[in-house]
């Protein structure tokens, strides 16, 4: 019963610490984002995090912007650089639209060309490792 309890932790441990894939337009691989939050570049560096708060801090955990539950991205200064809108729309600042994150991962420019997939990956979180990290 121990060993099956420890298979059984064990595996659990594994499946909640992967990753989902960032993707470029031709599928290869770019970064990666754990279920922690935690931003990698496609060697498996740390370049950022996203906290549970909306809180994005790069690899020194500097806070460089959040994320408001009404998707509004906001720099360290608290003022409004972008929005993820529920549908997937991607703003900037001044409401232009400057690409999708759509419901099965594709990640769209403005003109709706694919620049990357996000599948598994919160639209918020794919809209700041695209547009904001810029994992494309």
């Amino acid at each position: 019963m121990k060993k099956f309890l420890l298979i059984v932790v064990s595996f659990l441990s594994i499946a909640f610490t992967q990753a989902q894939t960032l993707e470029s337009e031709s599928h290869s691989t770019t970064g990666y984002i754990r279920n922690d939050g935690t931003i990698e570049n496609s060697s498996h560096s740390t370049v950022g995090y996203i906290r549970d708060d909306g809180t994005i801090e790069n690899s020194s955990h500097s806070t460089i912007g959040y994320i408001r539950d009404d998707g509004t991205i906001e720099n360290s200064s608290h003022s409004t650089v972008g929005y993820v809108r529920n549908d997937g729309t991607v703003e900037n600042s001044s409401h232009s639209t400057i690409g999708y994150i759509r419901d099965d991962g594709t990640v769209e420019n403005s003109s709706h060309s694919t620049i990357g997939y996000a599948k598994g990956i919160k639209k918020e979180w794919a809209a700041v490792a695209y547009f904001f990290f810029h994992f494309n």
